[in-house]
């Protein structure tokens, strides 16, 4: 059976499709790319569950195939827990991922590292094709450095050191990510779905 992953981040189908192969499962995990365009909804949710909701809901719509979607940021606790679901577009749409960090620094570089608590938090949604519905929650706790090190990952990875290692998100392994990232936990959490999906194929 085909998994459509609604998302055109192509690092980030990538990393949920390995998330899923290492489960075990035979799903043919698809990326918005591999299927016909469609129309992508704005997200104007104001959580991370209502925004993935809203990606799995439009893409089971339109191909008729079961949807993941996850709407990923990150909170930092000085900045009120911001910029959460903006995380993406923090410095305005169509930023980049790096515009979006260096923002990020400058907004806390009064702030001692020790004092940068924050948190990876990834909402994940499955809608089949009979527009039932599951989302989930799961966080990755740390604290945001000063300056950008690593070249794995992407969007924030750079700037992040979870609380089980000494090193930046972008200077772990993809495996060594896996094994704590939010969206690794996410997937997991999403595994006993995905396993009857593939007991119905």
């Amino acid at each position: 059976m085909k998994l459509l992953i609604a998302s055109g981040n192509v690092k980030k189908v990538v990393e949920l499709r390995r998330l899923v192969a290492q489960a075990g499962l035979s799903l043919d995990v698809v990326g918005l790319s591999d299927v016909a365009s469609y129309e992508e909804p704005a997200e104007t949710g104001d959580t991370f569950e209502a925004n993935a909701l809203i990606k799995a809901r439009a893409g089971a719509a339109a191909t008729g195939l079961p949807t993941l979607a996850d709407d990923s940021g990150i909170e930092v606790d000085v900045l009120n827990k911001m910029p959460g679901v903006r995380s993406a577009r923090w410095a305005g749409p169509g930023s980049s991922d790096t515009e979006n960090l260096e923002l990020l620094l400058r907004q806390i570089s009064d702030v001692e590292v020790g004092r940068r608590r924050g948190r990876f938090v990834c909402a994940m949604a499955l809608v089949r094709p009979d527009g039932a519905d599951e989302a989930l929650r799961r966080t990755m706790e740390g604290v945001v450095i000063d300056a950008p090190r690593g070249s794995n990952g992407f969007g924030y990875d750079p700037i992040f050191v979870t609380d089980e290692h000494s090193v930046t998100n972008a200077e772990l392994s993809p495996d060594e990510k896996d094994a704590i990232s939010h969206r690794g936990q996410a997937v997991r959490a999403m595994l006993p779905l995905l396993a009857r999906l593939e007991k119905q194929s």
